[in-house]
Protein backbone atom coordinates (compact mmCIF):
# COMPACT_ATOMS: atom_id res chain seq x y z
CA UNK A 1 0.00 0.00 0.00
CA UNK A 2 1.12 3.67 -0.52
CA UNK A 3 1.90 5.14 3.31
CA UNK A 4 -0.11 7.94 4.18
CA UNK A 5 3.02 10.68 4.08
CA UNK A 6 0.64 13.61 5.59
CA UNK A 7 0.43 11.74 8.99
CA UNK A 8 3.78 10.55 8.77
CA UNK A 9 7.23 11.93 9.24
CA UNK A 10 10.15 12.57 6.78
CA UNK A 11 12.67 9.92 6.10
CA UNK A 12 16.21 9.54 6.66
CA UNK A 13 17.11 8.53 2.99
CA UNK A 14 15.63 4.83 2.64
CA UNK A 15 14.41 4.22 6.60
CA UNK A 16 12.72 6.36 9.44
CA UNK A 17 13.93 7.12 12.28
CA UNK A 18 12.72 5.65 15.47
CA UNK A 19 13.68 8.17 17.66
CA UNK A 20 11.17 11.44 17.87
CA UNK A 21 9.89 14.15 20.11
CA UNK A 22 12.97 16.33 20.55
CA UNK A 23 13.93 18.96 18.64
CA UNK A 24 15.05 19.52 15.99
CA UNK A 25 13.16 16.84 14.86
CA UNK A 26 14.13 14.00 14.65
CA UNK A 27 17.55 13.79 16.57
CA UNK A 28 18.83 10.73 15.07
CA UNK A 29 18.06 7.22 16.06
CA UNK A 30 21.43 5.73 16.71
CA UNK A 31 20.24 1.53 17.26
CA UNK A 32 20.00 -1.25 15.69
CA UNK A 33 18.39 -1.45 12.08
CA UNK A 34 14.73 -2.99 12.11
CA UNK A 35 12.54 -4.44 9.23
CA UNK A 36 9.25 -5.60 10.38
CA UNK A 37 7.30 -8.02 7.87
CA UNK A 38 3.42 -7.13 7.51
CA UNK A 39 1.36 -10.41 8.70
CA UNK A 40 -0.58 -10.20 5.47
CA UNK A 41 2.16 -12.01 3.17
CA UNK A 42 4.91 -11.34 4.87
CA UNK A 43 6.92 -8.38 3.02
CA UNK A 44 8.88 -5.63 4.93
CA UNK A 45 6.69 -2.53 5.54
CA UNK A 46 9.13 -0.30 6.13
CA UNK A 47 12.55 0.50 7.22
CA UNK A 48 13.63 1.40 10.34
CA UNK A 49 16.86 2.66 12.09
CA UNK A 50 16.13 2.25 15.85
CA UNK A 51 16.67 4.13 19.01
CA UNK A 52 19.44 3.10 21.47
CA UNK A 53 19.15 2.54 25.01
CA UNK A 54 20.86 5.06 25.98
CA UNK A 55 18.64 7.34 24.05
CA UNK A 56 15.72 6.56 26.05
CA UNK A 57 17.77 8.90 28.53
CA UNK A 58 17.63 11.44 26.50
CA UNK A 59 13.81 10.88 25.80
CA UNK A 60 13.36 11.13 29.46
CA UNK A 61 15.55 14.31 29.60
CA UNK A 62 13.10 15.78 27.02
CA UNK A 63 9.73 14.40 29.01
CA UNK A 64 11.10 16.20 31.84
CA UNK A 65 11.55 19.50 30.41
CA UNK A 66 8.18 19.39 29.07
CA UNK A 67 6.83 18.41 32.73
CA UNK A 68 8.00 21.67 34.07
CA UNK A 69 5.92 23.84 32.07
CA UNK A 70 2.97 21.27 31.61
CA UNK A 71 1.89 20.71 34.91
CA UNK A 72 0.97 24.15 35.12
CA UNK A 73 -1.14 24.69 32.34
CA UNK A 74 -4.62 24.67 33.73
CA UNK A 75 -6.66 21.02 33.09
CA UNK A 76 -9.27 22.38 30.78
CA UNK A 77 -6.72 23.58 28.55
CA UNK A 78 -4.71 20.52 28.51
CA UNK A 79 -7.98 19.05 27.61
CA UNK A 80 -8.12 21.50 24.35
CA UNK A 81 -4.94 19.79 23.39
CA UNK A 82 -6.37 16.09 23.58
CA UNK A 83 -9.05 17.31 21.60
CA UNK A 84 -7.30 19.15 18.86
CA UNK A 85 -5.94 15.14 18.63
CA UNK A 86 -9.13 13.82 18.69
CA UNK A 87 -10.24 16.16 15.63
CA UNK A 88 -6.95 14.82 13.69
CA UNK A 89 -7.63 11.47 14.27
CA UNK A 90 -11.77 11.75 13.38
CA UNK A 91 -9.94 13.53 10.01
CA UNK A 92 -7.35 10.12 9.07
CA UNK A 93 -9.26 7.76 10.70
CA UNK A 94 -9.39 5.60 7.29
CA UNK A 95 -5.34 6.22 6.93
CA UNK A 96 -4.82 5.38 10.56
CA UNK A 97 -6.53 2.20 9.95
CA UNK A 98 -4.97 0.51 7.25
CA UNK A 99 -1.55 1.20 9.11
CA UNK A 100 -2.72 -0.96 11.73
CA UNK A 101 -4.24 -3.50 9.24
CA UNK A 102 -0.66 -3.83 6.93
CA UNK A 103 1.24 -3.98 10.47
CA UNK A 104 -0.99 -6.20 12.67
CA UNK A 105 -2.91 -8.05 10.17
CA UNK A 106 -6.88 -6.62 11.84
CA UNK A 107 -9.72 -6.66 9.33
CA UNK A 108 -10.92 -3.52 7.95
CA UNK A 109 -14.01 -3.06 10.82
CA UNK A 110 -11.64 -3.89 13.60
CA UNK A 111 -9.27 -1.98 12.67
CA UNK A 112 -11.31 0.77 12.46
CA UNK A 113 -12.75 0.11 15.64
CA UNK A 114 -8.88 0.34 17.57
CA UNK A 115 -8.84 3.86 15.77
CA UNK A 116 -12.32 5.19 17.13
CA UNK A 117 -11.14 4.11 20.40
CA UNK A 118 -8.85 6.54 20.21
CA UNK A 119 -11.54 9.07 19.31
CA UNK A 120 -13.71 7.96 22.20
CA UNK A 121 -10.78 8.09 24.71
CA UNK A 122 -9.84 11.23 23.45
CA UNK A 123 -13.80 12.57 24.17
CA UNK A 124 -13.07 10.88 27.54
CA UNK A 125 -10.04 12.78 28.42
CA UNK A 126 -11.74 16.62 27.55
CA UNK A 127 -14.38 15.85 29.96
CA UNK A 128 -11.99 14.67 32.31
CA UNK A 129 -9.80 17.35 32.15
CA UNK A 130 -12.74 19.53 34.27
CA UNK A 131 -13.27 16.49 36.99
CA UNK A 132 -9.71 15.85 38.29
CA UNK A 133 -11.52 16.43 41.54
CA UNK A 134 -10.13 15.33 45.11
CA UNK A 135 -12.26 15.82 48.46
CA UNK A 136 -12.85 18.13 51.34
CA UNK A 137 -12.63 16.24 54.01
CA UNK A 138 -14.28 16.71 57.94
CA UNK A 139 -11.14 18.21 60.23
CA UNK A 140 -11.24 17.50 63.73
CA UNK A 141 -9.39 20.90 64.77
CA UNK A 142 -11.08 24.40 64.47
CA UNK A 143 -10.47 27.01 62.36
CA UNK A 144 -8.65 24.40 59.76
CA UNK A 145 -9.61 23.29 56.31
CA UNK A 146 -8.66 19.24 55.37
CA UNK A 147 -8.78 18.98 51.66
CA UNK A 148 -6.96 16.67 49.30
CA UNK A 149 -5.46 17.63 45.85
CA UNK A 150 -4.46 15.52 42.46
CA UNK A 151 -1.54 16.99 40.92
CA UNK A 152 0.79 15.66 37.91
CA UNK A 153 2.92 13.07 38.28
CA UNK A 154 5.52 13.47 35.62
CA UNK A 155 6.76 11.71 32.93
CA UNK A 156 4.86 8.50 32.11
CA UNK A 157 6.87 5.61 29.87
CA UNK A 158 4.34 3.38 27.79
CA UNK A 159 5.14 -0.12 26.77
CA UNK A 160 2.73 -1.60 24.16
CA UNK A 161 2.01 -4.87 22.14
CA UNK A 162 1.69 -5.58 18.04
CA UNK A 163 -1.87 -6.25 18.87
CA UNK A 164 -3.50 -3.63 19.70
CA UNK A 165 -0.77 -0.58 18.10
CA UNK A 166 -2.67 2.21 18.75
CA UNK A 167 -5.64 1.70 21.22
CA UNK A 168 -3.21 0.71 24.25
CA UNK A 169 -1.17 3.62 23.66
CA UNK A 170 -3.97 6.15 23.53
CA UNK A 171 -5.63 5.13 26.79
CA UNK A 172 -2.82 5.93 28.13
CA UNK A 173 -1.86 9.18 26.80
CA UNK A 174 -4.68 11.02 26.16
CA UNK A 175 -5.40 10.77 29.99
CA UNK A 176 -1.81 10.97 31.37
CA UNK A 177 -1.60 14.66 28.89
CA UNK A 178 -4.63 15.86 30.63
CA UNK A 179 -3.36 15.03 33.72
CA UNK A 180 -0.30 16.66 32.98
CA UNK A 181 2.42 14.15 32.33
CA UNK A 182 4.69 13.88 29.21
CA UNK A 183 4.14 10.07 27.45
CA UNK A 184 7.60 8.36 26.36
CA UNK A 185 6.78 5.55 24.09
CA UNK A 186 8.37 2.05 23.47
CA UNK A 187 5.93 0.31 20.66
CA UNK A 188 6.40 -2.70 19.44
CA UNK A 189 9.03 -3.63 16.97
CA UNK A 190 6.49 -5.11 14.58
CA UNK A 191 3.75 -2.31 14.40
CA UNK A 192 6.27 0.98 13.97
CA UNK A 193 4.72 2.83 11.39
CA UNK A 194 1.27 2.83 13.47
CA UNK A 195 3.07 4.63 16.42
CA UNK A 196 5.23 6.94 14.17
CA UNK A 197 1.71 8.12 12.81
CA UNK A 198 0.09 8.55 16.06
CA UNK A 199 2.97 10.30 17.14
CA UNK A 200 3.10 12.57 14.16
CA UNK A 201 -0.91 13.07 15.06
CA UNK A 202 0.22 14.72 18.19
CA UNK A 203 3.44 16.81 16.83
CA UNK A 204 0.68 18.16 14.25
CA UNK A 205 -1.89 18.97 16.94
CA UNK A 206 1.16 20.64 19.21
CA UNK A 207 1.65 22.91 15.76
CA UNK A 208 -1.83 23.82 15.93
CA UNK A 209 -2.40 25.04 19.68
CA UNK A 210 0.75 26.62 20.21
CA UNK A 211 3.49 27.73 22.83
CA UNK A 212 1.31 25.81 26.18
CA UNK A 213 2.06 22.65 24.73
CA UNK A 214 5.75 22.22 24.72
CA UNK A 215 8.24 19.92 22.67
CA UNK A 216 8.91 16.40 24.35
CA UNK A 217 5.59 16.19 25.82
CA UNK A 218 5.26 12.84 23.02
CA UNK A 219 8.56 10.98 22.51
CA UNK A 220 8.92 7.90 20.78
CA UNK A 221 11.41 5.12 21.10
CA UNK A 222 10.98 2.47 18.80
CA UNK A 223 13.61 -0.46 19.58
CA UNK A 224 13.97 -3.97 20.65
CA UNK A 225 13.56 -5.21 24.22
CA UNK A 226 16.31 -3.62 26.06
CA UNK A 227 14.73 -0.01 24.85
CA UNK A 228 12.03 -0.93 27.42
CA UNK A 229 14.15 -2.27 29.97
CA UNK A 230 16.32 1.48 29.78
CA UNK A 231 12.67 3.09 30.36
CA UNK A 232 11.25 0.61 32.77
CA UNK A 233 14.78 1.42 35.25
CA UNK A 234 14.92 5.18 34.59
CA UNK A 235 14.19 6.79 37.87
CA UNK A 236 12.97 9.96 36.31
CA UNK A 237 10.07 8.16 35.23
CA UNK A 238 7.64 7.74 37.78
CA UNK A 239 5.02 5.41 36.29
CA UNK A 240 5.54 2.66 33.73
CA UNK A 241 2.46 1.12 31.96
CA UNK A 242 3.47 -2.18 30.10
CA UNK A 243 1.45 -4.61 27.82
CA UNK A 244 2.64 -7.47 26.74
CA UNK A 245 3.28 -11.69 28.24
CA UNK A 246 3.43 -12.04 31.85
CA UNK A 247 7.27 -12.84 31.73
CA UNK A 248 7.73 -9.08 30.11
CA UNK A 249 5.46 -8.06 32.90
CA UNK A 250 7.08 -9.32 35.91
CA UNK A 251 10.41 -7.99 34.76
CA UNK A 252 9.12 -4.74 34.14
CA UNK A 253 7.49 -4.86 37.72
CA UNK A 254 10.41 -6.34 39.56
CA UNK A 255 13.01 -3.24 37.90
CA UNK A 256 10.66 -0.42 38.47
CA UNK A 257 9.61 -1.70 42.00
CA UNK A 258 13.30 -1.95 42.83
CA UNK A 259 13.55 1.82 42.35
CA UNK A 260 9.84 2.71 44.32
CA UNK A 261 8.36 3.69 41.18
CA UNK A 262 4.59 2.78 39.61
CA UNK A 263 3.50 0.23 37.56
CA UNK A 264 0.46 -0.24 35.20
CA UNK A 265 0.57 -4.16 34.18
CA UNK A 266 -2.02 -5.55 31.15
CA UNK A 267 -0.84 -9.04 30.84
CA UNK A 268 -2.38 -12.50 29.91
CA UNK A 269 -6.04 -13.14 29.55
CA UNK A 270 -6.58 -16.71 29.09
CA UNK A 271 -10.69 -16.01 29.51
CA UNK A 272 -13.10 -17.85 29.80
CA UNK A 273 -17.00 -18.09 29.58
CA UNK A 274 -19.75 -20.00 31.17
CA UNK A 275 -22.87 -21.16 29.25
CA UNK A 276 -25.74 -22.33 30.99
CA UNK A 277 -29.04 -24.41 30.15
CA UNK A 278 -31.22 -20.81 30.24
CA UNK A 279 -28.77 -19.21 28.03
CA UNK A 280 -30.41 -17.64 24.37
CA UNK A 281 -27.59 -19.39 22.45
CA UNK A 282 -28.11 -17.55 19.53
CA UNK A 283 -26.57 -14.63 20.75
CA UNK A 284 -24.39 -17.15 22.36
CA UNK A 285 -22.97 -18.42 19.77
CA UNK A 286 -22.09 -15.17 17.92
CA UNK A 287 -20.53 -14.08 21.23
CA UNK A 288 -18.10 -16.73 21.13
CA UNK A 289 -17.77 -16.38 17.43
CA UNK A 290 -16.27 -12.83 17.73
CA UNK A 291 -14.19 -13.55 21.30
CA UNK A 292 -12.40 -16.51 19.63
CA UNK A 293 -11.70 -15.74 16.25
CA UNK A 294 -11.57 -11.47 16.43
CA UNK A 295 -7.88 -10.54 15.20
CA UNK A 296 -7.55 -14.62 14.82
CA UNK A 297 -7.51 -14.98 18.34
CA UNK A 298 -4.68 -12.12 19.36
CA UNK A 299 -6.53 -10.11 21.86
CA UNK A 300 -5.77 -10.34 25.65
CA UNK A 301 -9.60 -10.41 26.31
CA UNK A 302 -9.95 -13.41 23.48
CA UNK A 303 -12.23 -16.15 24.33
CA UNK A 304 -9.47 -19.47 25.23
CA UNK A 305 -11.93 -21.61 27.76
CA UNK A 306 -15.56 -22.53 27.09
CA UNK A 307 -17.50 -23.82 29.66
CA UNK A 308 -20.64 -25.63 27.95
CA UNK A 309 -23.40 -27.37 30.87
CA UNK A 310 -24.17 -30.60 29.54
CA UNK A 311 -27.55 -30.71 28.48
CA UNK A 312 -26.82 -27.46 25.67
CA UNK A 313 -23.08 -28.68 24.80
CA UNK A 314 -23.80 -31.00 21.83
CA UNK A 315 -25.82 -28.68 20.13
CA UNK A 316 -24.06 -25.31 20.87
CA UNK A 317 -20.79 -27.59 19.59
CA UNK A 318 -22.62 -28.67 16.42
CA UNK A 319 -23.66 -25.22 16.02
CA UNK A 320 -19.97 -23.61 16.49
CA UNK A 321 -18.85 -26.18 14.26
CA UNK A 322 -20.68 -25.18 10.97
CA UNK A 323 -20.21 -21.49 11.38
CA UNK A 324 -16.34 -22.25 12.10
CA UNK A 325 -16.60 -24.06 8.69
CA UNK A 326 -17.72 -21.37 6.69
CA UNK A 327 -15.86 -18.11 8.32
CA UNK A 328 -13.90 -15.84 5.62
CA UNK A 329 -10.46 -16.53 6.33
CA UNK A 330 -8.17 -14.26 4.44
CA UNK A 331 -6.46 -10.89 3.24
CA UNK A 332 -7.77 -8.76 6.21
CA UNK A 333 -8.34 -5.98 3.16
CA UNK A 334 -11.14 -7.46 1.72
CA UNK A 335 -14.27 -6.41 3.28
CA UNK A 336 -15.59 -10.41 3.30
CA UNK A 337 -13.00 -11.26 5.43
CA UNK A 338 -13.42 -12.05 9.18
CA UNK A 339 -10.57 -13.92 10.34
CA UNK A 340 -7.34 -12.33 8.86
CA UNK A 341 -3.51 -13.67 9.77
CA UNK A 342 -1.57 -15.32 12.66
CA UNK A 343 0.84 -12.45 12.87
CA UNK A 344 4.20 -14.21 12.19
CA UNK A 345 5.35 -18.71 11.80
CA UNK A 346 6.11 -17.91 15.56
CA UNK A 347 1.98 -17.66 16.38
CA UNK A 348 1.33 -20.58 14.60
CA UNK A 349 4.16 -23.14 15.88
CA UNK A 350 3.15 -22.22 19.34
CA UNK A 351 -0.64 -23.07 18.76
CA UNK A 352 0.06 -26.58 17.25
CA UNK A 353 2.36 -27.32 19.99
CA UNK A 354 -0.81 -26.57 22.41
CA UNK A 355 -3.04 -28.48 20.16
CA UNK A 356 -0.23 -31.40 20.54
CA UNK A 357 -0.07 -31.31 24.34
CA UNK A 358 -3.73 -30.78 24.57
CA UNK A 359 -3.97 -34.01 22.77
CA UNK A 360 -1.30 -35.76 24.45
CA UNK A 361 -3.92 -34.43 28.23
CA UNK A 362 -6.85 -36.53 26.04
CA UNK A 363 -8.54 -33.88 23.98
CA UNK A 364 -10.57 -34.18 20.70
CA UNK A 365 -10.65 -31.85 17.81
CA UNK A 366 -13.77 -30.31 16.83
CA UNK A 367 -12.72 -28.73 14.43
CA UNK A 368 -10.01 -26.21 12.88
CA UNK A 369 -6.36 -26.13 13.77
CA UNK A 370 -4.96 -26.43 9.98
CA UNK A 371 -3.21 -23.96 8.15
CA UNK A 372 -4.91 -22.08 5.51
CA UNK A 373 -2.95 -22.11 2.35
CA UNK A 374 -6.12 -21.74 -0.47
CA UNK A 375 -7.27 -18.30 -1.73
CA UNK A 376 -4.82 -16.36 1.30
CA UNK A 377 -1.43 -14.18 0.55
CA UNK A 378 1.44 -15.79 -0.06
CA UNK A 379 3.77 -15.41 2.54
CA UNK A 380 0.86 -14.90 5.18
CA UNK A 381 0.16 -17.22 7.98
CA UNK A 382 -3.61 -17.95 7.99
CA UNK A 383 -4.84 -20.84 9.99
CA UNK A 384 -8.83 -22.06 10.45
CA UNK A 385 -10.03 -21.67 14.28
CA UNK A 386 -9.77 -24.42 16.59
CA UNK A 387 -12.24 -25.89 18.87
CA UNK A 388 -10.68 -28.80 21.65
CA UNK A 389 -12.89 -30.49 23.50
CA UNK A 390 -11.68 -31.88 27.04
CA UNK A 391 -13.13 -34.30 29.48
CA UNK A 392 -11.73 -32.00 32.53
CA UNK A 393 -9.03 -28.94 32.82
CA UNK A 394 -5.92 -29.71 32.07
CA UNK A 395 -2.70 -27.91 32.42
CA UNK A 396 -2.65 -26.96 28.65
CA UNK A 397 -5.78 -25.08 29.83
CA UNK A 398 -3.91 -23.21 32.56
CA UNK A 399 -1.42 -21.39 29.15
CA UNK A 400 -2.56 -18.85 27.19
CA UNK A 401 -2.08 -19.20 23.67
CA UNK A 402 -2.29 -16.17 21.49
CA UNK A 403 -4.43 -17.88 18.40
CA UNK A 404 -7.97 -18.56 17.68
CA UNK A 405 -7.93 -22.30 20.17
CA UNK A 406 -10.53 -22.20 22.41
CA UNK A 407 -11.30 -25.25 24.38
CA UNK A 408 -14.26 -26.87 25.78
CA UNK A 409 -15.53 -28.83 28.55
CA UNK A 410 -18.70 -29.71 30.47
CA UNK A 411 -20.16 -29.25 33.63
CA UNK A 412 -23.35 -30.28 35.45
CA UNK A 413 -22.94 -28.19 38.74
CA UNK A 414 -23.04 -24.60 38.50
CA UNK A 415 -20.49 -23.75 41.48
CA UNK A 416 -17.98 -26.29 39.88
CA UNK A 417 -17.96 -24.23 36.43
CA UNK A 418 -17.21 -21.51 38.55
CA UNK A 419 -14.42 -22.58 40.44
CA UNK A 420 -12.96 -23.94 36.88
CA UNK A 421 -12.96 -20.79 35.71
CA UNK A 422 -11.03 -19.00 38.62
CA UNK A 423 -8.34 -21.97 38.45
CA UNK A 424 -6.11 -20.54 35.96
CA UNK A 425 -3.45 -17.79 37.11
CA UNK A 426 -4.92 -15.07 34.51
CA UNK A 427 -7.75 -13.35 35.61
CA UNK A 428 -8.50 -10.49 32.92
CA UNK A 429 -11.92 -10.93 31.47
CA UNK A 430 -14.84 -13.39 32.01
CA UNK A 431 -18.58 -13.77 30.69
CA UNK A 432 -21.75 -15.77 31.53
CA UNK A 433 -24.90 -16.56 29.17
CA UNK A 434 -27.57 -16.95 31.15
CA UNK A 435 -31.45 -15.97 32.17
CA UNK A 436 -31.30 -16.88 35.18
CA UNK A 437 -30.55 -13.77 37.66
CA UNK A 438 -29.67 -15.51 40.54
CA UNK A 439 -26.41 -17.29 38.66
CA UNK A 440 -25.93 -13.73 36.56
CA UNK A 441 -25.68 -12.01 40.16
CA UNK A 442 -23.46 -14.99 41.51
CA UNK A 443 -21.01 -14.25 38.73
CA UNK A 444 -20.34 -11.08 39.32
CA UNK A 445 -20.63 -10.92 43.15
CA UNK A 446 -17.96 -12.06 45.68
CA UNK A 447 -17.94 -15.74 45.12
CA UNK A 448 -18.46 -15.66 41.11
CA UNK A 449 -15.79 -14.17 38.75
CA UNK A 450 -12.55 -13.62 40.08
CA UNK A 451 -11.23 -11.15 36.89
CA UNK A 452 -11.25 -7.16 36.26
CA UNK A 453 -13.85 -7.66 33.63
CA UNK A 454 -16.78 -9.65 34.12
CA UNK A 455 -19.81 -9.95 31.41
CA UNK A 456 -23.31 -10.90 31.55
CA UNK A 457 -24.79 -12.35 27.69
CA UNK A 458 -21.60 -10.56 26.17
CA UNK A 459 -18.61 -11.66 25.06
CA UNK A 460 -15.43 -11.60 26.21
CA UNK A 461 -13.98 -8.95 23.97
CA UNK A 462 -14.62 -5.60 23.24
CA UNK A 463 -14.81 -3.69 26.36
CA UNK A 464 -15.71 -0.05 26.01
CA UNK A 465 -13.62 2.79 27.13
CA UNK A 466 -15.96 4.09 29.99
CA UNK A 467 -14.74 1.68 32.59
CA UNK A 468 -11.89 0.33 33.73
CA UNK A 469 -9.80 -1.88 31.64
CA UNK A 470 -7.87 -4.02 33.76
CA UNK A 471 -7.50 -7.97 35.06
CA UNK A 472 -6.22 -9.61 38.40
CA UNK A 473 -3.24 -12.28 39.40
CA UNK A 474 -0.52 -12.82 36.31
CA UNK A 475 -2.94 -10.03 34.09
CA UNK A 476 -1.28 -7.63 36.51
CA UNK A 477 -3.81 -5.63 38.37
CA UNK A 478 -3.60 -2.27 36.16
CA UNK A 479 -6.56 -0.39 34.98
CA UNK A 480 -6.28 1.84 32.09
CA UNK A 481 -8.75 4.22 30.29
CA UNK A 482 -11.97 4.98 32.42
CA UNK A 483 -13.65 4.87 35.65
CA UNK A 484 -11.28 6.45 38.32
CA UNK A 485 -7.86 5.09 36.36
CA UNK A 486 -6.89 8.70 35.75
CA UNK A 487 -5.42 8.45 39.80
CA UNK A 488 -3.01 6.50 38.92
CA UNK A 489 -1.33 9.29 36.47
CA UNK A 490 -1.41 11.62 39.14
CA UNK A 491 0.15 12.13 42.71
CA UNK A 492 -2.02 12.81 45.79
CA UNK A 493 -1.51 15.28 48.04
CA UNK A 494 -3.41 15.98 51.32
CA UNK A 495 -3.76 19.56 52.71
CA UNK A 496 -4.30 21.00 56.20
CA UNK A 497 -5.11 24.77 56.37
CA UNK A 498 -4.90 26.36 59.57
CA UNK A 499 -6.86 29.48 58.99
CA UNK A 500 -7.01 30.90 63.02
CA UNK A 501 -4.98 32.13 65.44
CA UNK A 502 -4.41 29.07 67.48
CA UNK A 503 -2.37 25.65 66.88
CA UNK A 504 -4.35 22.93 67.92
CA UNK A 505 -2.68 19.56 67.28
CA UNK A 506 -4.71 16.22 66.15
CA UNK A 507 -5.63 13.63 68.35
CA UNK A 508 -6.40 16.08 71.34
CA UNK A 509 -2.54 16.16 71.67
CA UNK A 510 -1.51 18.94 74.26
CA UNK A 511 2.35 19.76 73.89
CA UNK A 512 4.83 22.96 74.91
CA UNK A 513 1.19 25.47 75.39
CA UNK A 514 3.09 27.63 77.40
CA UNK A 515 5.85 27.96 74.64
Amino acid sequence: MKLPDHILPPTEGDHFSGFWGLEPLPLGASGESLEPRSPIDGKPTCKIRGASPSQVAEAVLAAEHAFRQWRVVPPPRRGEFVREIGELVRQNKKQLAELITLEAGKIRAEAEGEIQEWIDVCEFAVGLSRQLHGLTIATERPEHCLVENWHPLGPVGVISAFNFPAAVWAWNAMIGLVCGDPIIWKPSEQTPLTALACNQIVALATARFGGDAPAGLSTLVIGQADVGSALAADPRVPLVSATGSVPMGRSVAQVVAARLGRSLLELGGNNGMIVTPSADLDIAVRAITFAAVGTCGQRCTSLRRLFLHKDISTELIQRLKTIYSSLPIGDPREPSTLVGPLVNERAFDTMQASLAAAHDQGATLLCGGDRVTEGVPEGGVYVEPALVRLPVQTPVMHEETFAPLTYVVEYENFDDAIEMHNAVPQGLSSAIFTNDVRQAHQFIGPAGSDCGLVGVNIGTSGAEIGGAFGGEKDTGGGRESGSDSWKQYMRRATCTINYGSELPLAQGIRFGDDL
